[in-house]
């Protein structure tokens, strides 16, 4: 079903309060008004284009906010030597499955995770991964190669494979997006990838875990969330909903980033730096538009009216993340950074989020997600273990 049909329909998503009079003030008019609460460093806005890398920005964006609140300066780092050794890796764990596993160019948190401990890292200028074209990643042409030849691996109904399959894989993404380099210079001195990571970056993957807020499985323990991308069965600790957002506040609020794993292909994330979850079941009473007028309205049109300034939003239950969980409504969709917390015009606030679709819109690449919209389609974040609270960490064993 059409999500934006099912939202109008039953009224899924959208909580706070709103006074509307009978006259529209100058802010009602302009839209949303965001003034910045707190904001912590971030690197520039990157575009991942057409590849389904979201999970490769978004992690190493956090990772250079955490060098830049570490003091040790601003990098940027290759999403493409990332993804070269992730994909490797996928390859041969579709192998081991005989095919009956994910291969797709999405992943997780957890692939930059393993991927720095295992093969180290390198700064985009060593490895820029643009081998054809444009200057932003289209991988279309890439993703298709690559999965015709992992599937007449794979599915191929071969009785024996030879030594050299990986060979092929590896050939694959060596001419879409260049070979990962085993030295390269930066400023003037000579690293291996390896080198690299622990001698310049210096980060220590153990303080970094994945939090998430499902009560399909205990609170309080681990699980790996069930998504396809999630191929590495990485586990999450389970919070109950409230402390997962109490854990996302704190980290903000003393300095801390963190990696978004949310839901975007809900109506309310809108293409204009907002998402938010209105209460569509009182559309017309919220919009200020006679019932006649409002019922008349196409689904974009109403879908405009709903996410075009601040209104009430849905109050967001542990139920309701559940059943949208099960019921394929939130799915892994979107990787993205939280930095900062914003408030509008009517003192409600916002995560302010780094996206990776380039500088286009009104925010110039920056979305401002309601703390409702949060609650509701949060899949997981990975956060410095150091920024939970301290009760929270406890209830962990951290």
């Amino acid at each position: 079903m059409n999500k934006l049909v099912a939202i109008l329909a039953l009224g899924v998503c959208f909580s706070n309060v709103y006074a509307k009079g009978p006259k529209k003030n100058k802010a009602e008019e302009e839209g949303f008004v965001f003034t910045t609460v707190k904001e912590n460093p971030i690197t520039s806005i990157k575009d991942q284009n057409q590849s389904s890398t979201c999970w490769s920005f978004s992690t190493l964006g956090f990772l250079e906010a955490e060098l830049l609140r570490a003091g040790k300066g601003e990098f940027d780092l290759s999403e493409m030597f990332v993804v070269h050794k992730t994909m490797e890796d996928r390859a041969v764990n579709y192998v081991r499955y005989h095919g009956d596993a994910s291969f797709s160019p999405g992943g997780s948190f957890e692939d930059i995770v393993v991927c720095y401990e295992k093969y180290g890292m390198v700064p985009q200028e060593a490895m820029p991964g643009i081998m054809y074209g444009d200057s932003l990643p289209n991988h279309n042409e890439l993703d298709a190669v690559a999965s015709g030849y992992m599937n007449a691996i794979a599915k191929g109904g071969l009785k024996k494979l030879s030594p050299v399959w990986k060979n092929g894989i590896k050939s694959i993404y060596d001419t879409y997006l260049g070979e990962c380099p085993k030295e390269f210079t930066y400023k003037g001195k000579t690293y291996t990838p390896r080198t690299f990571a622990d001698e310049v970056l210096g980060l220590n993957m153990d303080d970094y875990v994945s939090l998430t807020s499902y009560s399909h499985h205990p609170f309080y323990t681990q699980f790996n969330i069930e998504v396809q991308d999630n191929w590495r069965n990485a586990l999450s600790y389970n919070l109950p909903i409230d402390e997962l957002m109490s854990v996302m506040e704190n980290a903000i609020n003393t300095g801390y980033t963190f990696a978004w794993g949310a839901d975007v292909s809900e109506q309310g994330f809108t293409r204009d730096g907002v998402a938010v979850c209105p209460d569509a079941e009182k559309g017309a009473e919220l919009t200020g538009s006679d019932m006649a007028r409002w019922l008349g309205m196409s689904q974009a049109d109403k879908r405009k009216e709903l996410t075009s300034k601040p209104l009430p939003e849905i109050t967001v239950t542990q139920e309701m993340r559940q059943e949208a969980f099960d019921n394929w409504e939130t799915t892994d969709d979107h990787g993205m950074v939280i930095y900062g917390i914003a408030k509008d015009q009517n003192g409600k606030e916002y995560f302010m989020v780094k996206n990776s679709w380039g500088t286009e819109g009104k925010y110039k690449g920056i979305w401002y997600a309601s703390k409702a919209f949060a609650a509701y389609k949060t899949m997981n974040i990975l956060v410095n273990k150091h920024a939970i609270p301290a009760d929270i960490a406890k209830k962990l064993g951290l």
